[in-house]
């Protein structure tokens, strides 16, 4: 199966409205079974592949969700462009609740998290000064303005560890960082992402102040669905106009052969159990 476009949702987004001729794929990794099996389905004449990223309820939390799975599970059936849909806290007074985000940065704040394929006798650097593919993104931003969202093409995403939000001294240093949202979820999808070549951006919905703001000093997670629900549906239609404007060609991405010149080590010096393991992701850089 070639199914070329993934979408991972997350909170409040936890199914792809329109899909037709549905299926449900199990798919086992390498590195363990993914947060829910893959649905595919065709929408607009497009096979679209979604996952819900916390599973189906949100029973994990971000720092339990297998993203090596994930991102291989996507990988596995021939993804490469992937959306994911992000709840973020507003860290700038411009970027309002209920609006949306396309941010081209990523700050990567988390402390307990696998966030390479790599290890075990093969080693890889990935280049990662583009954490968003800017191809996707420049979609997914001219699909919001298509349909008339209120969005904010770029921007610094801070993924935090959670589950607990902000204190207010963290939030208060968070904006003279001069980052824009903070949320628990793009890292390491972004990494695994790029590591497995899949164009990767996110349209981060935003669902409050986080704390730093004196009129909304106190997050709460009832707050945070009530406005992600109320965003949910034009979420979806961005995400579905986003589809229709995919790109044919993913040459043009950061992801696009981003292990051909990354692997640091020699192929005589692989061990052959890791090298199975990875070979979806670097098997045909090893072919003679």
């Amino acid at each position: 199966m070639q199914v070329k476009i993934g979408v991972i949702g997350g909170s409040g987004f936890y199914q792809m409205d329109g899909l037709g001729q549905v299926e449900e794929i199990e798919v086992k990794t390498p590195f363990g079974y993914p947060s829910h099996s893959i649905i595919v389905g065709t929408i607009d004449e497009q096979q679209v592949a979604f996952l819900p990223r916390h599973g189906v309820g949100h029973p994990r939390l971000p720092s339990e969700i297998n993203v090596q799975a994930n991102i291989y599970a996507m990988k596995s059936i021939g993804v490469e462009w992937l959306i994911g849909v992000s709840a973020v806290g507003s860290l700038k007074e411009e970027i309002e609740p209920r609006h949306f985000v396309v941010p081209d940065q990523l700050y990567d704040h988390t402390k307990n998290r696998t966030s390479t394929f790599f290890g075990d006798g093969i080693v890889a650097h990935v280049s990662f000064a583009q954490p968003f593919c800017p191809v996707l993104g420049q979609v997914i931003y001219q699909s919001a303005t298509q349909i008339e969202a209120t969005v904010h093409s770029g921007g610094t995403y801070i993924c935090m560890e959670g589950p607990a939000f902000s204190t207010l001294a963290e939030s208060k240093l968070y904006r003279r960082f001069g980052f824009d949202v903070i949320g628990m979820t793009a890292a390491p999808e972004a990494k695994l992402a790029r590591e497995a070549e899949i164009s990767y951006a996110v349209l981060a919905c935003s669902t409050d102040y986080d704390c730093w703001h004196p009129d909304h000093d106190t997050v709460t997670t009832e707050m945070i669905i009530e406005n992600l629900l109320s965003n949910v549906e034009t979420a979806k239609q961005i995400v579905r106009t986003a589809i229709q404007n995919m790109p044919g060609r993913q040459t043009d991405s950061p992801a696009y052969n981003a292990l051909e010149k990354s692997i640091a080590t020699h192929p005589d010096a692989m061990p052959e159990a890791t090298k199975q393991k990875l070979d979806l992701l670097i098997g045909k850089y090893l072919k003679s």
